[in-house]
């Protein structure tokens, strides 16, 4: 349940509503705020100014059932993290092969183009705050989750402006801290938990990572 009033205007509100359930952790020593793209990346954007926190992306791609690409069978991420349910009834071990293929290569692709030459940020040690649109399944933020965990943060925690109330207990019993002020327990897609829900283009994601990075080394610059 939620005492919030849904739908969000559009994710720069979702963001900003977010952000100030995030409010405890602006100015933490070593904060980074991490989106998935496309979507979590305008999201992240509310979340990582308001915390005067650096932004990046973690590039994770759901894994489509073979035919039914809407369905996810998994995900994978930076890392060669990989998150799998059960192979899909009756799906050829060749479709599920050329649907990994196909999504690894489109991974790859984003991390180059949004990253350009700019390294990875170190995550060892550090609190760090992972950020999307909303969270149905749990599948991406799974594999979100395992390829940040890999690095070994001081600190992760996983924030959404809406989810499924079944996605964020899956995640918590794994662990995990989950920061969601609208919890959902009959949810369907995230799309209709917003009235404006476009589909956020490549270069909407650089043009806001770029934004991002300029903004917080003007904070960083700001007499103490």
């Amino acid at each position: 349940m939620t005492d919030l009033a849904l739908p969000y205007r559009d994710r720069v509100h979702a963001g900003r509503l977010l952000a100030g359930a995030l409010a405890a952790y602006r100015g933490r020593p070593g904060l980074l705020v991490l989106a998935l793209p496309r979507g979590g990346v305008a999201v992240g954007r509310e979340v990582a100014r308001a915390l005067e926190a650096p932004l990046d992306v973690l590039v994770v791609r759901k894994l489509g059932y073979p035919g039914h690409e809407e369905y996810a069978m998994g995900a994978i991420a930076s890392g060669g993290v990989r998150v799998m349910r059960d192979p899909p009834p009756g799906a050829a071990p060749q479709a599920v092969a050329a649907v990994l293929a196909r999504e690894e290569a489109e991974l790859l692709r984003r991390e180059q183009l949004y990253r350009q030459q700019r390294p990875a940020p170190g995550i060892t040690g550090r609190s760090v705050i992972v950020v999307d649109d909303g969270l149905a399944t749990g599948a991406t933020m799974r594999a979100a989750v395992l390829a940040i965990r890999q690095q070994q943060p001081e600190q992760l925690v996983v924030a959404v402006p809406v989810g499924s109330a079944q996605g964020c207990r899956e995640l918590e019993d794994q662990g995990t801290e989950v920061v969601c002020p609208a919890r959902l327990e009959y949810f369907g897609a995230v799309s209709q938990w917003y009235v404006d829900f476009p589909q956020a283009t490549d270069e909407e994601v650089r043009q806001l990572l770029d934004d991002a990075q300029r903004e917080h080394a003007r904070q960083a610059s700001r007499p103490q």
